[in-house]
């Protein structure tokens, strides 16, 4: 949900924008690809009233308002930038954690396409704070994901640019975009299905209250908190469908229409999809000495965008 709701606003306001031809909107253009539809059918299917969500956990309409409010409180533009989410945690050094490694990976290479384009493009911090197109972009995408009428004990999204000042800046905010619409949801989303498929892993309800002391469950209990069949299935039909790559898929690196005509710019494609290419066979090489591989960060499985 934080991915889809961050990656959202981007998508509206490239929308608006896309009649420019801008470097930073063609390198958005396949992130925000059926972003806006998919997130529709979202608020019709699954969090309206009746929706998904309301038939298989306790939650009403009200209540799943709710739990994004309290979510969307506590998002900040650092939280979306993975190497200082990463280090916020504490995870710098945790052994063995495939979610930071290949992570890491992949932000680095979006990072450095990045600068190459842009360094294409603004050969000064000047020319970007002088670029109407783009401080208009970022200052809308700010304000556009302001909610007056969401009553919040603190102002959402404190700490998200109004202004971009230096090419560094627009880097770093380009690569947010890109990672968070691209490798961070296939992170949370692609796993759903092999985390929620095995129902007493992660109930969507529980029909019974916890016990508050030890030795008071047996089997009979157990089986009476469970969700009951109907609900559990269409929690399993949910998460399947939601972990289901789709039949025109387009990958990490992917860019079909090549809105980019210069030979520098295509270099840079091209480097950026050798690189990718370069991750996905460490992370295949790596996986096959492990006994539960971890897939979700590797280039081929990323989509380029929220389309599910």
């Amino acid at each position: 949900m934080e991915t889809t709701f961050a990656v959202s606003g981007y998508a509206i306001e490239s929308v608006f924008m896309m009649h420019m031809f801008k470097c930073f909107l063609q390198l958005l253009k396949p992130h925000v690809r059926f972003t806006i539809a998919i997130n529709a059918l979202a608020r019709e299917r699954l969090i309206s009233e009746g929706g998904v969500i309301t038939q298989i956990t306790s939650l009403n309409r009200a209540g799943i308002a709710d739990v994004i409010k309290s979510a969307m409180e506590t998002l900040t533009y650092e939280s979306l930038c993975f190497p200082e989410a990463i280090e916020a945690r504490g995870m710098e050094d945790a052994p063995k954690y495939y979610y930071r490694d290949d992570g890491m990976k992949i932000w680095e290479a979006i990072h450095s396409f990045v600068f190459a384009v842009v360094e294409i493009y603004y050969d000064s911090d000047e020319k970007v704070q002088g670029d109407e197109e783009i401080q208009g972009f970022v200052k809308d995408c700010h304000d556009g994901m302001q909610r007056p009428h969401i009553k919040c004990v603190l102002p959402l999204f404190p700490d998200f640019p109004v202004t971009l000042s230096t090419r560094e800046e627009l880097v770093k905010y380009l690569t947010v975009v890109i990672f968070t619409a691209s490798a961070q949801h296939a992170a949370v989303n692609f796993g759903q299905f092999d985390w929620y498929g095995w129902i007493p892993n992660s109930p969507s309800t529980m029909r019974k209250p916890p016990p508050n002391q030890k030795g008071q469950v047996d089997m009979k209990y157990i089986m009476e908190s469970l969700p009951d069949r109907g609900c559990s299935s269409k929690a399993i039909g949910t998460v399947w469908a939601l972990s289901r790559f789709q039949k025109n898929e387009l990958y990490l690196g992917t860019y079909p229409e090549m809105c980019f005509t210069e030979e520098p710019v295509k270099e840079a494609i091209k480097t950026f999809r050798k690189k990718l290419d370069e991750v996905t066979k460490e992370i295949k090489s790596r996986n096959e000495g492990l006994a539960l591989e971890y897939c979700y960060l590797s280039p081929d499985r990323i989509p380029n965008s929220v389309a599910i």
